[in-house]
């Protein structure tokens, strides 16, 4: 079963399964930590339904965005969401294993590198029951260390790699990036509120580039105690 929702920002139509993964905040933080993309080509490691291919797709330059998916079914329906939208000329959806990148796509191919990957270790916190949302929160097909060797053999000398993931495991992401030659560049923490910890992070990351890290002022999400976003998280979404 599916539910035809609205995607914003962007005003997408997003086919979505009623009891599977269904998209979060985070792949809108994610594409709006990215800036501008100029005309490069653009990877999605992960794609899922295609939300990230979707809000990139708005962006000044990005003629060309490819979404990787290793699940079948949520391939399809990635590749029926860029149809719904008629970005089937900007917007190209592979069903493929990162694991096996090397067998989908030449080394350097492309400028900028995105990923939303799963967030847990198999064995940590309670696996979903269904598969989709169970492979999108744990590391069943594919750790941390296969994104970032995925992304690594993808980008060109200086293009980026920008990733969404847990904060808790930030010193251990950015140990893992520069293992394979992504140098953090930028880092912002986002908080669920102001003096709470922060739950999640955005990094970018250059190929073979030289050591600075900046580090941006933090995100919060909600403006209170209760569920009200805040003036940036409301702009994102364009209310």
């Amino acid at each position: 079963m599916e539910t035809l929702d609205l995607l914003k920002p962007g005003g997408f139509k997003l086919l979505q399964a009623r009891n599977g993964y269904r998209y979060s905040l985070d792949p809108v933080l994610l594409t709006a930590f990215v800036g501008a993309v100029g005309d490069q080509a653009i990877l999605d490691l992960g794609t899922g339904a295609g939300v990230i291919p979707l809000l990139l797709s708005r962006s000044d330059g990005a003629s060309r965005i490819v979404g990787l998916e290793l699940q079948s079914g949520l391939a399809e329906r990635a590749r029926r969401n860029v149809e719904l939208n008629d970005l089937g000329g900007q917007i190209q959806i592979i069903e493929g294993d990162l694991r096996n990148i090397r067998d989908l796509f030449p080394a350097a191919a492309f400028g900028l590198v995105v990923a939303n990957p799963p967030y847990r270790k198999p064995g940590s916190g309670r696996v979903a029951p269904e598969d989709e949302r169970a492979a999108a929160r744990h590391e069943l097909a594919g750790g941390l260390e296969d994104f970032l060797s995925a992304a690594s053999y993808l980008l060109t000398n200086g293009g980026r790699f920008v990733v969404v993931y847990l904060a808790e495991r930030l010193a251990e992401l950015l140990e893992k990036m520069r293992g394979v030659r992504l140098e953090p560049k930028r880092l912002r923490c986002v908080h669920s509120r102001l003096g709470e910890a922060a739950r999640i992070v955005l990094v970018e990351g250059r190929k073979c580039g030289g050591q600075g890290l900046v580090v941006e002022p933090p995100l919060y999400v909600y403006r209170g105690p209760g569920r009200d976003y805040t003036e940036e998280i409301l702009k994102l979404y364009g209310t």
